[in-house]
């Protein structure tokens, strides 16, 4: 094997810091540490060792650190003046890592544990550390071996002892001690301790990641919902792929399973099977697959015993299967934690988790998860039902018929539960009366799915009723037969036959019959909806476009019979009426005329509600609340889906359900003040669609909603994931959302400091919009890609996206600002990588182009307070963004000459100048620094004529150029600068903020000073 060299080594520990963790981080620091070590130099080794300790601690292979640490520590013992003070800290501090990871070993007999905690405090002693650190192992250490007595010593010492040096930071502190609270039963105090952590008050690397999953439980059992909701979606965020945080990833899949979230938890153990395979670490192994064991089990509850899980050591597995195999390997774990510890404390906590019941039946998420499929097991239950004593099938029979003559949503429900019933007597015992009602609601089932067979099914039932004499209810099924016949497609001729006929056996009911009057009205608001299809269908593809505003296509002769028919059973039939006049809200919208319709529809709200049929008002006013929007009456439009809500209580399907919450949200988020109130319904919407199997449709569109909620919430966390679980629906939903979607989640990653991910979502979103006319979208996402390419340090790929948003706004003619602001990002950016005369002559150049375009521009603008061609608005941007073009050159200038200074006090040549053999180019410093003031004083005069909107530039220039007059040796003339525009802020009659004034006079003190 080939010897590395020192600076191979140095290198590869500097690349090892820096690479990703897991275990090829782990294997490469470990070459190290050999390659180290037979070189023969203490200090590189010493190094290396204390890399590999590191690597170890943020992988799932911790327990690894203690024969490195082992060596290390032997290094001090040889010469502890060997260490520098920080080499020494660090050895310190990877004490309390080694305690732990001793105590997660169970291969290390309890008394070396022991021992190795005794050795701890014996050199925090010596070395004049706080015994707390030392308390907090021996609390964890206690109470895995069920000592409580001693836990809880330890656990008021460990507080007692005074915070140094050694002592965790403050979150990782208020993790242990919530997690110790919530050992004792204690969820509330925990979540009390965690608040700081959970609130990004006190974070570190691993918090509040490890805090937002350990809380998720505690939130459950407090039936703080909303919170743990959030927890899990912002936890799960952070903890994702991370190796180390396994154990996290463990307790959001339990809480998925503990959730009604089953799916969701699927999805997650999918995405880190990876790491399912045994790990170094068996403490966190075993906290991991507990997790699972949780998922695994409710799933087998549920049926899914037989479904396909996730491979495990690469060999496919049923759910049931790799439950058992990992209930087995688990308690195996255990079993050898207990043995070490001469407790059963480890299994009979373990074994109590894998054991726990759901905490609330279903908890909507908001982000998208795909349904789990029926289980062959539940399909069969049905026929298992136990047949019900004769008394209740009664009830539930008066229950469903009166609810089906009130066409009251819960009548399907009801009758689908008969159905259930009816299936478990035998045949001879079922009234043939209630056998033929169930035969109707399967068939109107059928009807309503477009089946095959439904109009057989109907006609079985038609027969049925004639044959019990049951005439109102033959009537009905000849009605749906004609229903039936429209929606399969039929011929024309046909429908208008079955319609003849339907209408023909409600008129020959008996005069007496109490429901002969429904009977007719129904037959004839039927053959007005049907007809009216008809026409448009006979009338050809020539007449479709039924949506152009003024265009009647048999609407007017559709609209009198709607009329006619509200006129005649307005008091008699007040239900039938509301329809007729939906339909016609409807017929107005569709020729253009939303005024009209407006009255029309709150008119059928109205006439459902009185006649007690609430439920029946809620499409209309969902319809209602829309055309409202679409006129801008947003007040209103609240109101009515206000009040689509309230009336949608019965309504049991679950399309409806969502349709109504996402038309409320919509609203809301419209409101500058109503955005958790929005992601509330938006969040119950979203669980709506996907139980109606709509998950890619309204539920995308739910999410899309919830996400611009939370984001108006200030959660861009959550907005993120909520967003991102979606987007493959959104994008299905045409090039403008498309587009749309990937900038918002461009935002969202780019308020969350990933500026790689927003850079790639604003040039996908670039790409979508590249064929379309306007170019000036295409151009706004490429100037945000490259301002986030920039950010991430991706220089050349920003300088691609700078020049081409910059081509595209040039192609405008029309965006002056824009451009400039694209040429002075050109400008910053163009001494950054090599920082030598040219690059410093482009920016300069670059930053004189801005100038330029802006001087143009006010050119053609006119003069100053010229109203024409909207002068009156843009002139004061132009001149403002010349302003500052004019400060950021001087500030450009400054770091020039900053850069140079710096170059030259360190005997090197001039800031990236030139490479091996380049001459010092000479930089006339002074000559610079007069050009900064002049040019701040430029831009301050140019700001004071822009008036008090620009009184903090104004302040600003004025300061910097204060400064500059400061560096050149001339105090006097910055501090007279800044002492005339104090003065001439207080002699303001409008009056100037207190803050200005203040900063200013604090400015003048230090000049001064």
């Amino acid at each position: 094997m080939t010897m590395l060299t020192r600076e191979e080594i140095e290198q590869g520990l500097a690349e090892n810091r820096s690479s990703p963790n897991g275990a090829a981080r782990n294997a490469h620091a470990e070459v190290l540490v050999g390659a180290a070590e037979a070189m023969g130099d203490g200090a590189l080794f010493r190094t290396a060792l204390d890399n590999l300790i590191n690597a170890y601690l943020w992988s799932a292979e911790s327990s690894k650190m203690l024969v490195p640490f082992a060596r290390l520590l032997q290094e001090y013992d040889k010469d502890p003046g060997s260490f520098d003070r920080w080499d020494a800290h660090s050895l310190f501090w990877q004490f309390k890592w080694v305690a732990t990871a001793i105590s997660d070993s169970p291969e290390i007999p309890l008394e070396s544990a022991v021992g190795w905690l005794d050795e701890m405090e014996r050199r925090y002693r010596i070395a004049g550390y706080s015994e707390r650190p030392v308390r907090e192992s021996e609390l964890w250490l206690a109470d895995a071996i069920g000592d409580d007595d001693r836990a809880e010593r330890a656990h008021r010492a460990w507080l007692a002892a005074d915070r140094d040096d050694m002592s965790d930071c403050h979150a990782c502190e208020l993790n242990g001690q919530g997690a110790y609270a919530v050992l004792r039963g204690d969820d509330a105090r925990a979540l009390e301790l965690w608040q700081p952590v959970l609130a990004g008050e006190r974070t570190c690397a691993e918090e509040p990641h490890r805090v937002l999953a350990t809380s998720l439980l505690p939130l459950l059992r407090l039936g703080r919902f909303d919170d743990a909701r959030s927890h899990h979606v912002r936890g799960y965020r952070m903890a994702r792929g991370n190796e180390s945080l396994l154990p996290s990833i463990g307790k959001h899949i339990e809480f998925c399973a503990l959730s009604g979230n089953e799916s969701r938890g699927l999805e997650i153990l999918a995405e880190h099977a990876a790491h399912m395979s045994p790990l170094v670490n068996v403490d966190d192994q075993m906290a991991f697959h507990g997790g699972i064991l949780v998922l695994l089990r409710r799933l087998t509850e549920l049926g899914h015993g037989q479904s396909p899980a996730v491979p495990y050591e690469g060999v496919p597995h049923t759910v049931s299967e790799l439950y058992e195999v990992l209930r087995a390997s688990s308690l195996e774990i255990a079993r050898r934690f207990d043995a070490r510890n001469g407790t059963t404390r480890v299994s009979d906590r373990f074994l109590a988790r894998i054991g726990r019941e759901p905490l609330v039946a279903v908890l909507p998420l908001g982000v998208r998860s795909g349904a789990l499929p029926r289980p062959a097991a539940a399909v069969s239950a049905a026929t298992a039902v136990p047949a019900p004593p004769a008394a209740d099938v009664e009830e539930l029979v008066e229950r469903a018929r009166q609810a089906r003559e009130q066409r009251h949503p819960a009548a399907d429900a009801l009758w689908a539960e008969l159905g259930v019933r009816v299936d478990a007597r035998p045949e001879d015992e079922v009234d043939p009366l209630l056998a033929a009602d169930v035969a109707d609601q399967r068939a109107l089932t059928a009807a309503r799915g477009g089946a095959p067979n439904a109009a057989e099914l109907l006609e079985a039932v038609r027969d049925r009723y004639r044959e019990l004499g049951q005439s109102e209810r033959a009537a009905l099924a000849e009605l749906r037969l004609a229903s039936a016949a429209a929606q399969s497609g039929a011929e024309p001729r046909r429908i208008r036959e079955l319609l003849t006929v339907a209408l023909k056996a409600a008129e020959a009911l008996d005069a007496d019959e109490p429901l002969r009057g429904r009977r007719i009205a129904l037959a004839e608001l039927s053959k007005i909806r049907v007809e009216s299809y008809l026409r448009s269908l006979e009338a050809g593809p020539e007449h479709e476009h039924l949506h152009e505003p003024g265009q009647d296509h048999g609407h007017g002769e559709l609209a009198a019979e709607l009329y006619a028919f509200v006129a005649a059973y307005e008091h008699a039939l007040p239900d039938l009426a509301a329809e007729a006049e939906e339909m016609l809200g409807r017929v107005a919208l569709s020729q253009g005329e939303p005024e009209r319709a407006l009255p029309l529809l709150a008119a059928s709200a109205a006439r459902a509600v009185s006649a007690g049929l609430p439920w029946q008002a809620v499409d209309a006013l969902v319809l209602r609340a829309g055309v409202l929007m679409s006129v801008e009456r947003p007040e209103e439009a609240e109101e009515a889906a206000r009040s689509a809500l309230e009336h949608s209580a019965e309504v049991t399907e679950a399309e409806t359900q969502g349709v109504v919450r996402l038309t409320l949200a919509d609203i809301l988020l419209r409101r500058t003040d109503a955005a958790a109130e929005a992601a509330e319904h938006a969040l119950t919407a979203a669980h709506w669609f996907d139980q109606a199997g709509l998950t890619a449709d309204g539920g995308a569109q739910a999410r899309l909603v919830l996400a611009r909620a939370y984001a108006r919430e200030g959660r861009h966390a959550d907005a993120a994931e909520v967003l991102q679980s979606t987007l493959p629906d959104l994008l299905e939903h045409g090039e403008g959302q498309a587009v749309s979607v990937r900038e918002f989640l461009g935002d969202l990653l780019r308020q969350l400091g990933d500026s790689r991910a927003a850079a790639e979502q604003y040039l996908l979103a670039a790409e979508v919009a590249k064929g379309w006319e306007d170019t000036r979208p295409q151009a706004a996402l490429a100037q945000a890609a490259a301002e986030q390419l920039s950010a991430a340090r991706l220089d050349q790929e920003a300088l691609a996206a700078y020049e081409r948003s910059l081509e595209l706004y040039r192609l405008t003619g029309d965006a002056p600002v824009a451009e400039v602001r694209i040429l002075r990002s050109l400008a910053w950016m163009a001494p950054r990588a090599d920082a030598n005369e040219a690059a410093w002559a482009r920016a300069r150049d670059l930053m004189g182009q801005a100038a330029g375009v802006l001087e143009a521009a006010l050119a053609e603008a006119g003069p100053a307070g010229s109203a024409e061609a909207g002068e009156g608005r843009a002139a004061p941007q132009l001149r403002a963004e010349l302003a500052q073009t004019w400060l950021q050159l001087a500030q450009l200038l400054d770091w020039r000459v900053t850069s140079y200074e710096q170059a030259e006090d360190g005997d090197d040549d001039e800031a990236g100048g030139g490479g091996e053999g380049s001459r010092r180019l000479e930089v006339d410093t002074e000559a610079l620094r007069r050009e900064e003031i002049e040019l701040t004083a430029r831009a301050g005069d140019l700001y004071a004529e822009l008036g008090p909107d620009h009184l903090g530039d104004r302040l600003q220039c004025v300061q910097y150029a204060a400064w500059t007059e400061q560096e050149i040796g001339r105090e006097e003339a910055g501090a007279a600068r800044l002492s005339e525009l104090i003065e001439e802020f207080r002699a303001m009659p409008e009056g100037v903020p207190d803050e200005l004034l203040e900063r200013a006079q604090s400015t003048l003190d230090s000049l001064r000073s």
